[in-house]
Parts: structure tokens; sequence; C-alpha cells
């Protein structure tokens, strides 16, 4: 049954969901194959005859994943994410529970570089590290520029877009689009490597076409040029963000995999984690659009991983907080008028599937000031935190 929040007749109309998880549709059939490939101990394949490189550890029964000098801890990441994953965001991510979160995709041409969003998305002052920036781009000599550039300016790691399918990235044959053109790739990987001291990462799909899954092939090509790990999306090209990610190809390349290999693409709850894990033998998980506006689900995640049981639901009133808090760094960091303006779909994530969300987002989106979306968020999660006891009874 319903619950509508009393009191509250401008937000009134509009009931979500009973709670913001999608269903995981990670199926028995799909952990069910004829032929697992070989595992050694602690879960970490190996090409066969050959022992896996020291990239995993075991301390203490806990499985630890390392990227050059760098110990992910736990092993979950933040993907990624134009428009999305900036300092405020990473900041919050990494306080909840990430063990290393990139930034969003830098532009690899130098004209772009003195821009205010370039510099804001190259500010790290105060960001714990490992700090993880990703270039984007399709011209090897400009990507090794970017590199340097972005390590003179804090980048402990520096991540390369192979992986994005939006069109605007991808019609400048940069992101997920370069995968059709292997020579190019093998030039791009070799000058970024070369360029720059620190560890160099890869992100990429499955392959350019639901036909042409060449994942493996580039995996190969990465690992012969010095690429520190890979991340892959269990998509491909043509599937943008449709359908289901598929884990068949990443386990594939796990399995002859020498360096780490971060899983990526549909993990959204605890138990999905874990059949991830499990069934292709990652060294570790990048989570993307399931922490917008929930940011705790890496703290969720790690605890799952390490005890089998699951965190309670955060109460209205915890994730009012929470909310509060990153409105607060996004107004600091982009000044009032652009972060009023730039958190509005943070609160559309935060009020996602809640009690009359559409209704409230209708409300806070005329906000024109900080302390006036400040206080209306506030009054909405307070009018949740009091309904929930009713909301409880009714589930």
């Amino acid at each position: 049954m319903p619950v509508r929040l009393e009191g509250v007749t401008a937000w009134r109309g509009a009931v979500g969901g009973p709670n913001g998880r999608r269903r995981s549709r990670f199926t028995r059939s799909r952990q069910r194959r004829s032929s697992p490939p070989p595992t050694v101990e602690i879960g970490v394949r190996s090409r066969r005859g050959n022992p896996a490189r020291a990239r995993m550890r075991a301390v203490n029964g806990r499985i630890l994943m390392q990227i050059g000098p760098y110990r992910i801890e736990p092993r979950l990441i933040l993907a990624p994410m134009a428009g999305v994953t900036d300092k405020p965001f990473r900041r919050l991510c990494k306080r909840l529970g990430a063990g290393y979160a990139v930034s969003e995709m830098t532009a690899s041409n130098p004209q772009l570089w003195e821009t205010r969003k370039s510099r804001l998305r190259m500010d790290h002052d105060g960001e714990p590290a490992p700090i993880g920036v990703q270039i984007a781009g399709a011209d090897p000599q400009m990507l090794a520029a970017a590199a340097r550039h972005n390590v003179e300016h804090g980048a402990q790691i520096v991540d390369i877009n192979m992986g994005c399918p939006a069109k605007k990235v991808c019609r400048v044959w940069s992101g997920s689009a370069l995968l059709q053109d292997e020579v190019l790739v093998e030039q791009i990987l070799r000058a970024v490597v070369a360029a720059v001291k620190v560890p160099v990462t890869l992100k990429i799909r499955t392959g350019w076409h639901r036909d042409h899954r060449n994942g493996p092939r580039i995996a190969r090509m990465a690992e012969d040029c010095g690429i520190a790990a890979l991340t892959i999306h269990g998509r491909t090209r043509d599937m943008h963000y449709s359908g289901s990610a598929e884990y068949d190809t990443i386990a594939r390349i796990k399995q002859s995999a020498q360096i780490p290999i971060i899983a990526n693409g549909d993990i959204d709850t605890p138990e999905k984690a874990r059949a991830v894990l499990d069934y292709t033998g990652a060294d570790a998980l990048m989570i993307g659009r399931a922490a917008q506006g929930r940011p705790w689900i890496f703290a969720e995640i790690a605890h799952y991983l390490t005890t089998g049981e699951k965190l309670p639901e955060k109460s209205a009133a915890e994730v009012g907080r929470i909310l509060v808090g990153h409105l607060r760094e996004l107004h600091a960091f982009y000044g009032e008028h652009a972060g009023v303006r730039i958190a509005r779909k943070h609160l559309g994530w935060y009020a996602k599937d809640r009690p009359e969300n559409r209704a409230f987002m209708t409300v806070v989106n005329q906000a024109q000031c900080a302390n006036q979306q400040i206080e209306l968020a506030q009054q909405y999660f307070a009018q949740l935190e009091r309904a929930e006891p009713a909301m409880q009874r009714a589930a």
C-alpha cells in the first residue's frame, strides 16, 4: 500500500517504488559453465604452466590488489563518468568505501587544458591517494602529452579511455571507436606508457560490435605494451548501455591475463558483486551508475564480500545527511550558481524511487540559491524519516 507524506501538499502525487535497487540479471544459467577456467590460490587465474604474478596478496584472510605501487583496498573502484565523477563525488565515494576513484575523462587536446572545465577536472587538492585521471583522444602523441600534463598536475595513475560509447566521443574516433583500429590502439598504448613513469591503465569494452568481440586481442596487446591494469565493461560499443552485461569475455580474458583485470557493468548489489567476482575471477570491480544517488554502495559491497552479510538499509535521516554534505561540497567547488545547477542531477538520483520524488524534484529544481536547495532537501528527507514507520508497516 503506498504511503503518502503527511503535511507536504506541494510534493504529493508521485509515489516511487519500495527501494532504489535494480534487480540482478545475473542468472543461474550464466553461472553454469561446462569447463570453468583453471584457478590458482586466492582465486587468481594464471597462464597454464606459469604462476600468477604477485599482484594480489592475502593478508589476514583478505584479498588485496595493487596497481603499480598503490594498494586498492577494498578492491572496489568508482568508474569514470563524464559530468559525474568530479572531485566532490570522488571524495564522497572514497569516504563511503571506494578503494579508488577515477576522474571523469579529460581531453587530450592541449587547446582545451586551460578552460575552466578542464582546470576543475585537474583539481585534486585534498583528494586521497591514489589519484587517477582518465584521458581520451585518438592521437598517440597528444595522448602522451596529456598524460605528462596530468602527472605534472598530480595524477598518480593515468587511465586511457577506450570504453566510452557516446556518439560525440566515437565520431572523433575516440573512446570505444578505437577498438576498430588495433594498430592505432597499440600506437596509443606504447606512446602513453613511454611518456610517464606512473602506472598506465586501460578501460575497454568487450569489443566494438557484438559480432566482433576483440577484447581478448586488445587485452594481450595491452599487457605487451606495459599496461598496469585493464578494466573491461561487459558490453560492446554498439550496445551502449542497453541489454545486459556479459561476463564470459571478461572471464576468458582473465584466464590468460598476467595483469590485474577489473570487471565492470551492471554491478548494482552486493550479491551481484560476489557473483561477478566468482564467475570471472576478476581482481577488482568497477562500479558506475549504481553509485549515482547511492555512493555508500561501496561500503555495502565491501561488507558483504568480507562477512557474507548485508548491512541494514540506510535510514532517510542518514541519506539526507549524506546528500546535504554532498550539496555543500558541490556548491563550494563550483561556486553557488553552477553548483546549484550541477547538484540537480544528484538530487534526482538520491530521490529516485522514494515517495513523492517527482513532486519533490519539481519543487527543488526551482531553487536558485544554495541555501534554498539545501533547505528543501532537508525538509524532504525529514518528511521521509517521519513516514518510515508507516512505510515499514506497509511493506
